[in-house]
C-alpha cells in the first residue's frame, strides 16, 4: 500500500471492500477533500480525481469502514482523560491517550470523566472544551460521575457522589461551554427526574448508569428523556425473571441505545449476544477504557482511585494488594470489532455499524458521521482480513 503523503489534502482510496451501515460492496472507492468526503463510487472512476496532486491508496480488496466512535473511553496509552486539567503537560497526555486509540481505528472519541468535586470537574470540562475547539475529532465530554448510586458506583470514589440538582448541572454544563455531550445519571437520586429532563432538553445525551433502577424506573427516566443505557449489565440489576431491570427496558423502548463494553470479560459474550439479538441495530460498542489501553499491565489510577491491571484486566487495588471491582477497561475498538465478529454472532456490517452509525446516532450527528457517503466526514478506517488496522483517517488527515 503506498503511504499517505504528510499535508495532502486530497486522498483516494480505491479498490476496497466498503462496509458501513448502507451494505457492503466491493471495487469502492472513496474522495477525501479536505474534511469531507466528496465523491464515491465503484470500477475506475476514482481515476478522474488523481490528478490534483492527490494521495492515491491501493486498498487491495480490503475492507474499509467508517471511523470508528467511541462514546465512552477514559484514557489510553498510559495516560487518563481525568488529568484533562491537571497542569503542566495534561494537554500532551490527552493527545497520547487520543493517540493510542486513533492508532487502533478510534477516529472520533468522548472523553468521559469520573466522579470528582464540582470544581475539579468544572476544570476538566472547560480543558476537554478547550482541546475540542483544537482538534474537531474530540466530539466532548462525558460526565460519568458524580449523579451516581453509591451502591452501583464500581470504580468511582463515594467521596464524590451527589444528586444531580439544578445549580450543580448548571456550573458543570456552563463550564463545558457547548461540548458537554453526555450525562450518566442513577434516576433514583433525588431530583434525577427532572436533571434528565432539563438536560435532555438542553441537547445532552442522558444515559441510565450506575444505578439500582427497576425496569419501571427506567422507564420512567426514557420518558422523561433518556436516551442510553450506560454499559449495559455492568452496575445495575440484571435481567431477573421476576424483576426485568434497566436493560429489559432499555431493549423494549425503541428510542434508547445500549452501550456495551464487548471485551469479553465485563459481560460475556452470550450474554451479550442476547441483547444484541434483541436490540438490533440500538447496540452501541464502547470502550469504556481506562489508561492501560494500549499500554501495558501495572499500576494505574483511574480519577483518585489505584486500578491494578492484571492480563489485561483492570481492578480497583486495595491497600494490601488486593484487587476488587472491574475499573472500566483495556479495550481498543478494533478488539470489540474482533469479539463482536468471532463470538456474539455479528456481521461483519452490524458490528461495524454498532462502532460507527449508531453512535453517530444518538449524539444527533448522524447527518455528518457514520457513513461513507459524499458530505460526510472524511473518517475511515481500512481493516486486514483479521479485521486489524492498516491504516485510519480522521477529517481527511492520516492517523494510522
Amino acid at each position: 500500500m503506498q503511504e499517505s503523503l504528510p499535508g495532502a489534502r486530497v486522498v483516494i482510496v480505491h479498490g476496497a471492500r466498503k462496509c458501513d451501515v448502507d451494505g457492503e460492496a466491493d471495487g469502492f472507492w472513496v474522495v477525501f477533500d479536505g474534511d469531507r468526503i466528496t465523491a464515491t463510487g465503484d470500477g475506475t472512476g476514482w481515476a478522474a480525481y488523481a490528478g490534483r496532486g492527490a494521495d492515491v491508496v491501493d486498498a487491495a480488496g480490503a475492507v474499509l469502514t467508517p471511523g470508528f466512535i467511541d462514546l465512552h473511553a477514559h484514557g489510553g496509552g498510559g495516560f487518563s482523560f481525568d488529568d484533562a486539567a491537571s497542569g503542566d503537560g495534561s494537554a500532551d497526555a490527552i493527545w497520547r491517550a487520543l493517540a493510542a486509540h486513533r492508532a487502533h481505528g478510534t477516529t472520533r472519541s468522548v472523553l468521559s470523566l469520573v466522579a470528582n468535586p464540582v470544581a475539579a470537574l468544572e476544570r476538566s470540562l472547560a480543558a476537554i472544551a478547550d482541546l475540542a475547539e483544537r482538534d474537531p475529532l474530540v466530539l466532548g465530554s462525558h460526565l460519568e460521575g458524580p449523579f451516581l448510586a453509591p451502591g452501583r458506583r464500581g470504580a468511582h470514589n463515594p467521596d464524590f457522589l451527589i444528586s444531580p440538582s439544578p445549580s450543580v448541572t448548571g456550573r458543570l454544563a456552563a463550564a463545558a461551554r457547548g461540548t458537554l455531550r453526555q450525562v450518566t445519571i442513577a434516576p433514583e437520586l433525588p431530583g434525577a427526574l427532572d436533571a434528565t429532563a432539563a438536560l435532555a432538553e438542553a441537547g445532552v445525551v442522558v444515559a441510565v448508569g450506575h444505578t439500582e433502577a427497576d425496569e419501571e424506573l427506567a422507564q420512567a427516566a426514557f420518558d422523561r428523556g433518556a436516551r442510553l443505557l450506560t454499559h449495559a449489565f455492568n452496575a445495575m440489576p440484571g435481567i431477573g425473571h421476576r424483576n426485568p431491570g434497566p436493560v429489559v427496558a432499555a431493549i423494549r423502548d425503541e428510542r434508547v441505545t445500549a452501550e456495551l463494553i464487548l471485551d469479553a470479560v465485563h459481560v460475556h459474550p452470550d450474554v451479550a449476544r442476547l441483547l444484541i439479538d434483541a436490540a438490533a441495530g440500538r447496540v452501541a460498542l464502547i470502550t469504556d477504557a481506562m489508561a492501560a489501553a494500549g499500554s501495558a499491565d501495572g499500576s494505574y489510577r483511574l480519577g483518585s482511585l489505584d486500578v491494578a491491571v492484571v492480563d489485561g484486566v483492570a481492578r480497583l487495588a486495595g491497600p494490601d494488594g488486593a484487587t476488587g471491582a472491574i475499573a472500566g477497561s483495556t479495550l481498543t475498538q478494533d478488539q470489540a470489532l474482533r469479539v463482536a465478529t468471532s463470538r456474539c454472532g455479528m456481521s461483519l456490517r452490524a458490528a461495524v455499524t454498532a462502532l460507527t452509525w449508531v453512535p453517530a446516532r444518538v449524539l444527533g450527528i448522524d447527518h455528518w458521521l457514520g457513513r461513507l457517503a459524499p458530505g460526510y466526514a472524511a473518517d475511515a478506517v481500512l481493516l486486514n482480513g483479521a479485521c486489524e488496522v492498516r491504516a485510519a483517517w480522521g477529517a481527511g488527515q492520516r492517523l494510522a
